[in-house]
C-alpha cells in the first residue's frame, strides 16, 4: 500500500460516519440478539449454511437489524439487493423484481431483496412482493421498527418469519464501545481517547439500548476533544452531554408503543400503583403525546375501574381535563399527575362496567321491548285512556320514598344487572339497595298476611 493507498483509507474514514464503520464483519462480532443469533439457533444455521427464507425483522433503533442484513448479503449465494422504503418507490420494485425474476430465469440464481424500514411501504407496494416470495424468486429480508402485526400485509407476513430484536444491554453496549475506542482501523483507537470518571456510564445509559445513537455520540464527543500535554484526550462528561444531546424517547403515537405505555398507564392504575402510574404518565407525555388523549384515558378509567366505589374520582379526572385546558403545558401535566395519583389510590369497582356490558348483551339479545304501561308518559287523554300511566305510583308519596313497582319490560322482568362491590362508597350503595329490597319484601309479606280480627 503507497502513499496514495492511505490517503484514500484516511479519507474514506472521515467520510464514512463511525457507526457504519463500525459494524460486525462477521457473525462472530455481532453483540447482542443471543435469544436469536446464539449458537446453533434456527437463524445462525440458516445465515451460515445459506438456507435462508423470508424473515423480518423487527426491533428498536440501533438494535442490529441492518446489520444482520448486510451479513446476509456476506454469507449468501444469492444475489443480494438492498433499498429503503423510504427512497424507494413502485417503479424501484418493478424493476428489482424484473431483475430478480431475469436472474433467476438466465443464471438459476435466487435473489435476496433487503427492505428497509418496510413498513413505510403502502398495502399495494407491500402486494408486490407477495407472488415472488411465495414463488421462491425473492428472499425478502424486511427490517421495520413498527410492530409487523399492524404494518405488515397478513398475507405476505404468513410467508415470513419474525425475528424479534431487543434492545441491547448496558453491558452489551460497553463490549460495543470497548471495542471502538481500542480499534484502530476502523474505530477511534488511533486517537489516544480517554473516557473521564463517569462518563462511560452516562454515554450508555443516554443511549437506551441503540448502539447508533452510542456511537454517533461517541464519534462527536471524540472530535470535541483535545490532545493535553502528555497526547492523552479526555472525553468529559459535559462534552459526552453535549454530543448526546437528548435522545428522544422511544414512542410511536400510531404504533405499537403508543398501546403499550398507556396499558402499562392502565394497568399500574388498575393495580393501585401510583409510582408506576406516574411514571408511564411521564413517559407518554414527555414523548409528545397529546395530553388529551391522557385525559380521556383518565376519565375512562374513573367511570370503568373506580366507578361507583369512588364517585368522585370521575369529578377529579374531568376536572384535571379542564384544568389543563386551561393552564396548558408544562403546568398542566401537574393536573393530569394529580388525577393520576387519585386514581391509583381510588377502591377500585368494575361493576358498573359489567353492568353496562349486561345491558347491551341484553339489550342486543332482546331488542326494542315494550316500555310497561305503569311508567309511560301520558301528555293526552287518547293515550291515558290507552293506558299509559295507569298504575303508576308516585315515589314521594311513601313515608320512606320507596314503591313496588317493575320497571323493567315484562319479558326480563326480574333481571338484575348492578352488583355493586363492598368496596368503598360502593358498600354504602350495596347496604341501601339490601335495606331497600328488606322493607319492600316486608311489606309484600304483610300484604299477604290475612288481616287481623
Amino acid at each position: 500500500m503507497d502513499l496514495f493507498d492511505h490517503a484514500e483509507q484516511r479519507d474514506d474514514r472521515r467520510l464514512t460516519p463511525l457507526a457504519a464503520r463500525m459494524r460486525p464483519a462477521s457473525l462472530e462480532e455481532f453483540v447482542g440478539q443471543e435469544h436469536i443469533l446464539g449458537p446453533g439457533s434456527l437463524l445462525r444455521r440458516a445465515i451460515q449454511e445459506d438456507r435462508l427464507t423470508s424473515m423480518i425483522l423487527w426491533g428498536p433503533p440501533g438494535s442490529g437489524k441492518t446489520t444482520l442484513a448486510r451479513l446476509v448479503a456476506e454469507t449468501t449465494r444469492s444475489h443480494f439487493v438492498s433499498f429503503s422504503a423510504v427512497l424507494a418507490g413502485v417503479a424501484d420494485i418493478r424493476k428489482a423484481i424484473h431483475e430478480a425474476l431475469e436472474r433467476r430465469k438466465f443464471k438459476r440464481q435466487r435473489t435476496v431483496l433487503f427492505v428497509d424500514e418496510i413498513h413505510r411501504f403502502n398495502k399495494a407496494q407491500q402486494d408486490a412482493f407477495l407472488p415472488h416470495v411465495e414463488s421462491g424468486t425473492i428472499i425478502l429480508v424486511g427490517a421495520t421498527t413498527e410492530n409487523p402485526s399492524f404494518e405488515v400485509n397478513s398475507a405476505l407476513l404468513s410467508r415470513c418469519r419474525v425475528y424479534i430484536l431487543r434492545t441491547l444491554s448496558p453491558d452489551e453496549l460497553r463490549v460495543i464501545m470497548h471495542r471502538t475506542l481500542t480499534d484502530s482501523r476502523r474505530g477511534l483507537g488511533d486517537k489516544n481517547l480517554e473516557l473521564a470518571p463517569d462518563t462511560a456510564d452516562f454515554l450508555v445509559a443516554a443511549a437506551q439500548g441503540d448502539a447508533r445513537s452510542l456511537l454517533n455520540a461517541l464519534e462527536v464527543a471524540a472530535a470535541a476533544a483535545t490532545p493535553d500535554a502528555s497526547g492523552r484526550r479526555i472525553i468529559t462528561l459535559e462534552m459526552a452531554k453535549d454530543a448526546m444531546q437528548k435522545k428522544a424517547l422511544l414512542y410511536d403515537k400510531a404504533g405499537e408503543e403508543h398501546f403499550n405505555l398507556i396499558s402499562a398507564l392502565h394497568k399500574s392504575l388498575r393495580d393501585s400503583d401510583p409510582d408506576a402510574a406516574l411514571y408511564w404518565l411521564a413517559r407518554m407525555l414527555e414523548a409528545g403525546e397529546d395530553p388529551l388523549y391522557v385525559a380521556r384515558r383518565l376519565i375512562r378509567f374513573a367511570t370503568e375501574d373506580v366507578g361507583n366505589a369512588d364517585p368522585r374520582a370521575l369529578q377529579v379526572a374531568v376536572a384535571a381535563m379542564q384544568a389543563f385546558h386551561f393552564i396548558g403545558l408544562p403546568e398542566g401535566k401537574l393536573a393530569l399527575a394529580q388525577a393520576a395519583i387519585y386514581l391509583a389510590a381510588a377502591p377500585k369497582s368494575n361493576a358498573l362496567y359489567r353492568a353496562y356490558s349486561a345491558v347491551e348483551e341484553e339489550v342486543a339479545r332482546s331488542g326494542a321491548l315494550p316500555v310497561p304501561l305503569a311508567i309511560r308518559n301520558a301528555p293526552t287523554r287518547l293515550m291515558k285512556n290507552a293506558g299509559y300511566g295507569q298504575g303508576y305510583r308516585y315515589a314521594h308519596d311513601d313515608e320512606e320514598a320507596l314503591v313496588d313497582q317493575e320497571h323493567l319490560p315484562v319479558e326480563i322482568r326480574g333481571k338484575r344487572f348492578y352488583s355493586p362491590t363492598d368496596r368503598g362508597f360502593e358498600a354504602e350503595i350495596r347496604n341501601r339497595l339490601a335495606q331497600w329490597k328488606s322493607i319492600l319484601e316486608k311489606r309484600r309479606d304483610a300484604g299477604k298476611r290475612p288481616p287481623r280480627k
